[in-house]
């Protein structure tokens, strides 16, 4: 499996940015999924983000063109830089990635955005 570490959460304002970080324990071209999902208070986590295989990526239609995902092979690494933030983001965000057949999951950043 992979542990995941995630950092970069916090309280912000709308059209505010957040960088978020997670740090993985195995190289990133061994994972075959990284991304980011979220949960808010009394809902279902969905989608945010994902790096898949060769670096194709994919993104929840709510977040298109305001955040994007990256990743620092070197220091295994993978970025989400989330840009004019709105309420509605608030969220717990979580690391996740697939390696081999197993799924695992980071603890979870807080970002909160007033309004």
């Amino acid at each position: 499996q992979v542990q995941l570490v995630e950092s970069g959460g916090g309280l912000v304002q709308a059209g505010g940015s957040l960088r978020l970080s997670c740090a993985a324990s195995r190289t990133i071209f061994s994972i075959n999924t990284i991304g980011w999902y979220r949960q808010a208070p009394g809902k279902q986590r969905e989608l945010v983000a994902l790096i898949i295989g060769g670096g194709s990526t994919n993104y929840a239609d709510s977040v298109k063109g305001r955040f994007t995902i990256s990743r620092d092979n070197a220091n295994n690494t993978v970025y989400l830089q989330m840009n004019s933030l709105k309420p509605e983001d608030t969220a717990v965000y979580y690391c996740y990635a697939i390696y081999r057949t197993f799924g695992s999951w980071g603890q979870g950043t807080q970002v909160t955005v007033s309004s």
